[in-house]
């Protein structure tokens, strides 16, 4: 029964960082570093070829969760900014700012310098900066199938995939700027429609999109936590200093790309229950 609610656990944590990644502006690595399992995921990638069986054991329910998070609630997500964009964006405000506390412990205890300092700042403001450039961004760009486009997703996925790993910074925000989250959002609902409804036609060109933009994905993973995995062997502190930054920057963030006004009393009570809800959630799987 405990291995059974440590699986229903994972899964709802990969769930968590899935659904974060689509969300520009939140940052599929800060859930997992709040949720205190970042180093975790990184071990396992790295050592996934030393230690395959154990990594492959690790990583699988996070990897469900977040292909169900992705895939799944994709269309969900889209309802949802649709109709409820405040409550929604608080709902991650809460769920990133409820596991503050497992990063604060992380440098508790460590005398504050000038060094962390920096780092926090830098960071801080890296966050802010994407976001005031990702909001004056909205050329969108057309998805073709061809062996050069490939080329260019794979290049996409990878760039992506590769900020979606660095806490606080969000790869769907970067997917934004360069012109490829909706396109890229609509052909994976397209693909899942095309699978659901048997449209031939409609599931070879999702997938002449999407194979090569997952290829980049993986790639990009692999890449940058190989080189995160030196930079915590060689300052940790320092690390977590920036990544804390990065995620007391990212509320902020998501607020600058929401559309506040003209907010009536209900979206206000209704936004503050979801924060609750996020600090709740967040307080029960940093556990």
């Amino acid at each position: 029964m405990n291995r059974a609610k440590r699986l229903i656990k994972e899964l709802m944590k990969g769930i968590i960082i899935g659904v974060a990644n689509i969300i520009p502006g939140v940052s599929g690595g800060t859930m997992a570093v709040s949720m205190g399992i970042y180093d975790k995921l990184i071990s396992a990638i790295t050592n996934i070829f030393k230690d395959f069986k154990n990594s492959i054991k690790t990583l699988c329910p996070y990897l469900a969760g977040m292909l169900l998070g992705i895939v799944g609630l994709s269309f969900v997500i889209e309802w949802l900014f649709g109709h409820y964009p405040f409550q929604t964006n608080m709902l991650f405000i809460g769920l990133i700012v409820g596991c503050l506390p497992i990063i604060v412990k992380k440098v508790k205890g460590k005398k504050f310098n000038a060094g962390y300092a920096l780092a926090f700042a830098l960071f801080f403001l890296l966050v802010i900066g994407m976001t005031w450039f990702g909001n004056t961004s909205g050329r969108q760009v057309e998805l073709k199938t061809g062996i050069l486009d490939g080329l260019i997703l794979a290049a996409v996925g990878l760039i992506a995939s590769a900020t979606m790993v660095i806490p606080g910074v969000s790869g769907s925000m970067v997917l934004t700027i360069m012109g490829y989250y909706m396109p890229v959002v609509k052909e994976i609902n397209q693909f899942i429609l095309s699978v659901t409804g048997g449209n031939v036609e409609g599931i070879l060109h999702g997938l002449g999109i999407l194979v090569p933009f997952g290829i980049g994905v993986v790639l990009g993973i692999f890449l940058i936590a190989k080189l995160i995995e030196f930079i915590f062997s060689k300052a940790e502190t320092v690390a977590y200093y920036a990544i804390l930054g990065l995620i007391i920057a990212s509320p902020i963030a998501i607020l600058m790309k929401s559309d506040l006004a003209g907010l009536s009393v209900l979206p206000v009570v209704t936004g503050v229950a979801a924060l609750c809800a996020g600090l709740f959630v967040a307080g029960k799987l940093g556990e």
